[in-house]
């Protein structure tokens, strides 16, 4: 099986990164610093299949691509790993780990549940986790998503609020400290962090007792504040006025109009 615009796009990559000829944008980046690129381009794909437009999929999974590519190029000039390693690692897991489909000459008798379960079997035989209730690695998520997993899991352990009324105690009692941080003339700004910190994994915690993604809420709370600034924007070109030629004040006025 040939995959030429693969290797062709492998072949680029590698020119991107040649130290006499390559872009120097791209010869500036590491692992570290490509990785908002990354995060950025795979909530676009994400975006992209919520809209449900195969088009614009195409072209951003190979914007993720190009990430994974970018990594293993950059990994490859250390000699630490590369793309044929990467490979060969995820194939050598994706066959063990699927026992069912690889080992199993009579065809896949498993439901989606059971090969769920097999799966954990596995990747538990091959991985010793830390001995802790909760791992580390619920932390390798989106924060607010990484909160909510952290409540499902305490949850579990008996170590949670009873009500969603509890909760929203709670989160009062944050509101309260993050104010009182804020009352010095000279604010501290680590404190304040810390107790901000608190007031958004509480918050994310009473979505969870609502029966809500805080991650999703705040998807859409981002997507109504920037339908509404667009609304405004639109009225301020109509009157032939720019942000630039208002004040604040007149500002909130037109906020307030887009909101009615």
């Amino acid at each position: 099986m040939n995959y030429p615009e693969f290797e062709r796009l492998v072949d680029i990559v590698k020119a991107l990164r040649d130290p006499k000829t390559g872009c120097p944008w791209d010869l500036e980046q590491d692992h570290k610093s490509l990785l908002p690129y990354l995060m950025e381009e795979s909530y676009e794909f994400k975006d992209a299949v919520l809209k449900n437009d195969d088009s614009l999929m195409e072209e951003e999974i190979g914007d993720v691509l190009l990430q994974v590519l970018l990594h293993a190029q950059i990994a490859s000039e250390k000699k630490s790993f590369s793309i044929e390693s990467v490979s060969k690692i995820l194939a050598d897991k994706l066959v063990r780990r699927h026992p069912h489909v690889f080992d199993n000459p009579q065809g896949n008798q498993l439901t989606p549940e059971q090969v769920t379960e097999n799966w954990k079997q596995i990747k538990n035989k091959e991985k010793a986790e830390e001995n802790r209730a909760i791992k580390e690695k619920v932390l390798h998520a989106p924060a607010l998503k990484a909160a909510e997993n952290i409540g499902h899991k305490t949850q579990k352990l008996n170590f949670d609020w009873e009500d969603p009324q509890q909760v929203a105690w709670k989160v009062e009692e944050e509101w309260q400290e993050l104010k009182e941080e804020l009352m010095p003339s000279q604010i501290n700004k680590e404190r304040v962090a810390e107790e901000l910190g608190d007031f958004l994994f509480s918050s994310a915690q009473l979505a969870r007792h609502l029966g809500c993604d805080p991650e999703e809420l705040l998807h859409q709370a981002n997507k109504k504040f920037l339908r509404r600034f667009h609304q405004m924007e639109d009225l301020l070109k109509k009157n032939n006025l720019s942000f630039e030629d208002m004040t604040q004040e007149e500002l909130d006025q037109y906020w307030s109009q887009v909101k009615k």
